[in-house]
């Protein structure tokens, strides 16, 4: 499948480009805001696709700014589409439940719609989906969501004010990415997006709980899939600055006591491995599955790479002074015996692994980056 994509660098262009990499779809052809203004160079990249995801807008800013970044990006798409000697099969328009309400953001949204709606007498099928509230990793906090904006401000170790309680219906960005590439069920996602409806206020006290339980390293209760992702998301904002996490030796004639885990209402997987001087294990990334590794014999560096970034993060740990590590969803990593003798590794994972739904994607952690977006995500 040939998939362009407009809003590469932003939260949910993020987000559909590791899914892609994920399920192993190609990789997407990118247009930035400045390949826009060439049309007719812009027309010859999109033209024959099969599918354009236009991501492409702005959440927040002066009418102007709306004005100019959703429906004036919609407008150059239409220039770029009406160039095309052969449309793409299908276009795809990132929209909002907010399309229409009277504001300057959804009145910018229908437009930019009707816009792409109208270009569709050149010859491909319109989608126009309208997204809810969404949240995941790596938000942008104080712009993507009031999620990413509680995550951050308890990650910095303050405490989210709730001005005004309503309810919102959340649903998690890794399924609209899957709704919108019209990508079919997965463990890890599932495009008919089940929201979790939730008071704001609500929210913030369950996002507080989830950080006061891990502060100490202890895992919360995951009930459900939703508590899953919310987790996920708050640690997305505490790596790598909150890791390695210390662990506590009790020693004495016997030998030495550590604990790696305790689990809050839930058990999950816990298993042991060795591995051989020079030798690693990894390279792969997981779309939501918890992972911890602890050290328990020898010496290692853990490696750690954000898919579509290029910066590695590394620990150096060592059973003779245990730390526990937990891996972000979607980070590769990978983690290498640096000693010359023999490795020993406690890993947990909050599911039970099963071969038909591993929530495993190989990515090395050397691999060369997703290409450039314009804005990072």
């Amino acid at each position: 499948m040939n998939i362009v994509l407009t809003g590469a660098g932003g939260f949910l262009g993020w987000h559909v480009r590791v899914l892609l990499r994920a399920i192993g779809w190609p990789e997407p052809v990118v247009l930035t805001q400045a390949d826009l203004t060439r049309p007719a160079d812009a027309a010859d990249r999109v033209g024959g696709a099969d599918l354009l995801l236009h991501l492409g807008g702005v959440n927040r800013g002066s009418p102007a700014e709306l004005a100019a970044g959703n429906l004036g990006s919609a407008a150059a798409l239409v220039q770029v589409l009406r160039r095309c000697p052969v449309p793409p099969k299908r276009v795809v328009f990132a929209n909002s439940v907010q399309a229409g309400n009277g504001t300057p953001y959804g009145d910018t949204k229908a437009a930019a719609a009707a816009a792409l709606a109208a270009a569709a007498d050149v010859g491909y099928d319109f989608d126009d989906v309208l997204l809810p509230n969404l949240y995941g990793e790596h938000g942008r906090p104080f712009y993507n969501s009031v999620v990413a904006t509680f995550c951050r401000v308890l990650a910095d170790g303050g405490r989210p004010e709730v001005a005004g309680d309503r309810q919102l219906d959340l649903v998690h960005v890794q399924d609209a990415a899957a709704r919108l590439i019209g990508a079919p069920p997965g463990h890890a996602w599932d495009p008919s997006m089940p929201p979790v409806r939730i008071d704001v206020a609500l929210l913030a006290a369950w996002l507080t709980d989830f950080a006061t339980t891990y502060r100490s390293g202890e895992i919360p209760a995951l009930s459900d899939r939703h508590a899953v992702r919310l987790f996920n998301t708050y640690r997305s904002h505490c790596f790598p600055s909150h890791f390695p996490l210390p662990l506590t030796r009790r020693s004495d004639v016997r030998g030495t006591l550590v604990e790696t885990m305790k689990v809050h209402g839930g058990g999950g997987q816990t298993f042991a491995s060795t591995t051989r001087p020079g030798n690693s294990r990894g390279d792969h990334f997981h779309l939501a599955k918890v992972e911890r590794f602890a050290v328990l014999r020898g010496t290692a560096e853990i490696r750690l790479r954000r898919v579509g970034h290029r910066e590695v993060v590394r620990f150096p740990v060592s059973g003779d002074d245990p730390v526990v590590v937990d891996m972000p969803t979607m980070w590769a990593h990978e983690i290498t015996n640096t000693g010359t003798e023999e490795l020993l590794t406690l890993f947990w994972a909050n599911e039970l692994f099963d071969p038909a739904r591993p929530d495993t994607y190989p990515e090395p952690v050397a691999q060369p980056s997703l290409p450039a977006a314009e804005t990072p995500a």
